[in-house]
């Protein structure tokens, strides 16, 4: 008696290739979900908390010292100095890394759109991130709320202002107005009809003088990076 021939049809499919077809369908969405939680742990919530006392510079850089790094690199790449550049991360958004313009309300009550698109540390508009990400060749790992990029946009502006209206980088009052109203609205004079705008650059130019005196007294104790160095005896 003659065995029935077997029916044509797919080979079954060994454990092997079950698991290298699902890690193909599955493994897109899998490394896009832990791209999403890397970048919310890396962007968000390791973000350092804002200095637990912000009137003294010194207090600051002791609390995060690389802050100091990243604020000595911008001035040695554009030109503005430290505490200027902490000045105005100081009343931009009180150190806080995700800070945003408090939402405008309908009817008075629903939260409705923010009036600028200001944010991070730096309170960057995305206009001027946008043109500071293609000027530096800068990425999608290159955000506003990463404390090394917005005081390197602070320095890039700055660096902009003095070279095209210049503002020298010892005039943080009038370095702070270009900044506030844009370089247009600066060379229009836009400010002065806005006096709580005069106002706050005069605060942000006596904050950075104040900033730039206690530097002076331990900016030592930030250069002793080297493993050969130790304060105070490096520089």
């Amino acid at each position: 008696m003659r065995k029935k021939p077997r029916r044509k049809g797919k080979r079954r499919q060994t454990a092997t290739e079950i698991w290298k077809s699902r890690a193909r369908w599955y493994g897109l969405p899998v490394l896009g979900l832990l791209m999403g939680v890397w970048a919310t742990l890396r962007f968000s919530l390791l973000a350092p908390d804002p200095p637990a006392n912000p009137e003294d510079l010194c207090e600051i850089f002791r609390e995060h010292p690389v802050w100091y790094d990243y604020a000595s690199e911008s001035e040695q790449r554009w030109g503005t100095p430290i505490a200027t550049q902490m000045a105005f991360v100081y009343y931009e958004s009180s150190f806080r890394s995700h800070a945003r313009p408090p939402r405008s309300l309908l009817w008075g009550f629903i939260p409705w759109a923010r009036p600028t698109t200001a944010y991070g540390y730096a309170q960057a508009l995305d206009p001027a991130w946008r043109e500071y990400l293609q000027a530096n060749g800068e990425g999608w790992f290159t955000v506003r709320t990463d404390m090394e990029y917005a005081l390197d946009f602070v320095g890039w502006y700055n660096h902009l202002t003095h070279r095209q209206l210049g503002i020298p980088f010892s005039a943080p009052r009038q370095l702070y107005l270009a900044y506030h109203e844009g370089r247009g609205g600066y060379a229009r004079k836009t400010f002065e009809v806005k006096p709580a705008v005069t106002a706050l650059a005069s605060r942000v130019q006596t904050r950075a003088f104040r900033y730039d005196h206690q530097l002076k007294t331990c900016e030592q104790e930030f250069q002793c990076w080297r493993w050969y160095q130790f304060w105070p005896f490096c520089g």
